[in-house]
């Protein structure tokens, strides 16, 4: 069962979340599985990023997707993990070349220092020319050491975007993805990764409360994170804290493409391309790299498609 628990420590400027996704996560892979498996460091990459994505996503309560990418010049293009308000998740990646077994992130993704983390706030209701809010960073953290895991790279983001101190534990393996964030709470004001910036850099490491937990959240081992329950990890942590939980939530992989979403793209390629492609395969085959779906079209389908006075989809619209 997929579960995300909140909780503050109390007395403390410090809250915390512990995600575990399993039931949907599994989902997830085996519904890839259509399309052909990624290699294992890829899954386990996707993996967490999904508990981070979910993670972040419940950590601002945005009305709308947030999307966390990072892409490179490795044999891993980009890698994707979205996830809604309803905390709803789905990721994919795009692999070009051999990712061997054990690779790291820098292999994957940063070969040459050119790796880039991104993380996108799309509204759900968006505006009339309202742009999504995305922050940028290079694929490195803050720590004095080789780049190796995602959650250094988050925690210099998280750092950068909302100026607090941010501690991120993350694992993943075929089974579970999961993550226990840490984060300071602002002194005064409101920060988020939507932009709204109170200044709190004279606080920034200097809260011996958030050192002490951020600590205590550090010892935690991918393999305990992967085995124990919420529970248990919480209680074995924080034994001496007060720790205020809150009702657990209930993360779910889901997919948002649709036949429908499928058809407005296919209509973006233009009619000459799609008969094209009707002429060298007789009917065209679309396939959602996040859920393995495919949507076949044949020739009545294209005609439709494009016969004159129906409503044709905009060149922009996309799969995703």
């Amino acid at each position: 069962m997929d579960e995300l628990h909140k909780f503050l420590f109390e007395g403390l400027p410090v809250r915390g979340m512990l995600v575990r996704l399993t039931d949907g996560w599994r989902e997830s892979l085996a519904r890839r599985e259509t399309v052909g498996p990624f290699p294992p460091p890829v899954r386990a990459l996707l993996g967490e990023m999904a508990a981070a994505a979910t993670l972040m996503q419940a950590n601002i309560k945005f009305n709308g997707s947030l999307i966390l990418q990072v892409f490179g010049d490795g044999p891993v293009k980009l890698a994707v993990a979205e996830a809604r308000s309803d905390l709803s998740f789905r990721a994919t990646a795009k692999v070009i070349g051999e990712v061997p077994d054990g690779a790291q992130l820098e292999a994957m993704l940063n070969v040459h220092g050119k790796g880039r983390c991104a993380i996108t706030l799309d509204p759900q209701d968006r505006l009339p020319g309202q742009q999504p809010y995305q922050g940028v960073v290079p694929l490195h953290g803050d720590r004095r050491e080789p780049l190796q895991q995602l959650s250094q790279v988050l925690e210099h983001y998280m750092l950068q975007s909302e100026q607090l101190d941010t501690r991120l534990v993350l694992a993943a393996n075929d089974e579970v993805a999961a993550g226990l964030l840490i984060q300071r709470l602002p002194i005064q004001g409101e920060n988020n990764l939507s932009g709204i910036n109170v200044a709190n850099e004279d606080q920034i490491g200097q809260s011996e409360g958030f050192n002490r937990i951020a600590h205590l959240a550090a010892t935690l081992t991918a393999a305990e994170l992967l085995t124990l329950d919420a529970n248990t990890i919480l209680r074995r942590l924080f034994w001496e804290e007060q720790v205020l939980r809150f009702e657990p939530l209930a993360p779910s992989f889901a997919c948002s493409c649709s036949r429908t979403r499928v058809r407005a793209m296919l209509g973006g390629l233009g009619r000459e391309e799609a008969d094209s492609i009707l002429a060298e395969r007789g009917n065209i085959e679309i396939g959602c790299e996040f859920c393995g779906q495919q949507y076949h079209f044949d020739a009545v389908d294209v005609g439709e498609l494009f016969t004159p006075g129906r409503d044709q989809p905009p060149a922009s619209a996309s799969l995703q």
